[in-house]
């Protein structure tokens, strides 16, 4: 259970003011009212779970439509696989809440599937099966603090309360919109939430004709973005590789896992490899 301090309660407090003219879209499952003002829940009835999981996924207009299909079906065959429900399930309270959010820039936050309770396969598959039905929308420019920081709002104000808190991002390139990421970082750190990463580099052709993503993606997470206890990333090269990379990572990050590895992992494939910080930049 987080309990977070008088100077973390002001900074979410803060983050409850700057979701004001964030243009959201109503979630399918009607949930909880954001409530930044009791961050701890403690006059809410709440279900206690081993995780809160953020699902939080770039649509920016860098990811084009094949990308972005690629992404979100990995999504939905992680879900579904056997090794991922068993962590689900493996936890003491043997259940998690998730919910899966599409992000672009500082006013583009759009949450596909609200938050839900995932305790069995039937419900992994149901998310899941509620996910595949959905469109994949875009919005442009990239806003990773923005992301972070309705997130944290949306970890606050659920009727979950969970052991660990953590949002993992996805995204293709760096933080070009709203205020510095490393704030924002900084005040979902302060409130006991980790922040893990998974950059994906592509070749494809740039759909705003930039030009492929820079190489040091991964370090610009690590410096920037990721943070928290026991955070980490897996960098992704090119999307085809996004789906047995997203698995690995969902497994490591629903069973709370502490391995740290600062080089590609022997036991991943080469096409994508994963990092853990000591401590946050």
């Amino acid at each position: 259970m987080v309990t977070p301090s008088l100077s973390s309660l002001f900074s979410l407090l803060f983050l409850g003011k700057l979701l004001v003219g964030i243009q959201t879209v109503a979630a399918l499952e009607q949930s909880p009212a954001p409530s930044p003002s009791f961050p701890g829940k403690q006059d809410n009835p709440v279900i206690a779970v081993d995780l809160e999981l953020v699902l939080a996924v770039d649509v920016s207009h860098s990811v084009d439509d094949y990308e972005a299909s690629l992404q979100r079906q990995g999504y939905i065959d992680a879900l579904r696989d056997p090794a991922v429900i068993e962590a689900i399930t493996s936890g003491p309270q043997g259940r998690v809440a998730i919910t899966y959010i599409e992000w672009a820039g500082s006013r583009y936050q759009h949450p596909v599937i609200g938050w839900s309770l995932l305790d069995s396969r039937e419900s992994a598959w149901a998310f899941a099966q509620a996910l595949e039905s959905q469109p994949i929308t875009s919005a442009p420019s990239t806003s990773i603090s923005s992301i972070i920081d309705v997130a944290i709002i949306s970890l606050f104000g659920n009727a979950y309360q969970g052991d660990r808190l953590v949002i993992d991002i996805s995204g293709d390139g760096p933080n070009s919109d709203g205020r510095h990421v490393r704030e924002a970082r900084d005040d979902a750190i302060a409130l006991g939430i980790t922040i893990n990463g998974l950059p994906v580099l592509s070749s494809r052709p740039n759909p705003n004709g930039l030009g492929p993503p820079s190489a040091w993606l991964d370090a610009y997470y690590i410096k920037n973005v990721i943070g928290g206890t026991n955070a980490f990333l897996m960098e992704v090269i090119e999307f085809e590789n996004f789906g047995p990379a997203l698995k690995e990572k969902l497994k490591r990050e629903i069973s709370g896992s502490t391995e740290i590895s600062l080089s590609s992992g022997s036991s991943l494939p080469a096409h994508f490899s994963r990092h853990s910080p000591q401590k946050p930049p």
